[in-house]
């Protein structure tokens, strides 16, 4: 069985950034999947999911709310490997033209302070498992010592 794009990325080499995992065409649209990538694979601790999924929430919700990106937010959720997002986005854009719209996304997160949208029992499958002030360090984290000190070893994936 062949392996996938994913998966022929070199895990070892991979560093923390935003980069542009594939592009596919559906009807006239393009529609590009991002790594969101917080964590160097099998060289940095993961995630729990209690700080995934409370950034799962609230990156959605920035996303979905936002008055670009609203309608060509397609999903945002975690990698399975819980050092990263996945985000599709309607549209042929680069890691770069993204960056801005991810750094304000993890600037909401890294402050918020409030009650997590979607978090109860009416809402969410899961909703107790949810971590926010470990959520707000991680995107922190990844804010200023990623997003704001991006080089292009942050936005091409490594040959």
């Amino acid at each position: 069985m062949k392996k996938i794009e994913s998966f022929q990325v070199d895990h070892e080499r991979l560093n923390r950034g935003v980069y542009v995992s594939r592009k596919d065409l559906v009807g006239d649209h393009v529609i590009t999947t991002y790594d969101i990538r917080m964590k160097r694979p099998n060289r940095e601790p993961v995630m729990n999911t209690g700080e995934i999924h409370a950034i799962e929430h609230l990156g959605a919700t920035y996303l979905r709310n936002h008055e670009v990106y609203n309608f060509n937010t397609i999903y945002f959720g975690p990698m399975g490997c819980r050092t990263g997002f996945y985000l599709i986005l309607k549209g042929d854009l680069s890691s770069m033209d993204i960056v801005p719209i991810i750094h304000d996304m993890f600037s909401f997160i890294a402050v918020y302070d409030d009650e997590i949208p979607g978090a109860d029992p009416l809402s969410c499958g899961n909703y107790m498992d949810m971590d926010l002030n470990a959520a707000k360090e991680e995107a922190s984290i990844f804010l200023n010592e990623t997003l704001e000190k991006m080089t292009n070893e942050n936005l091409i994936y490594p040959d």
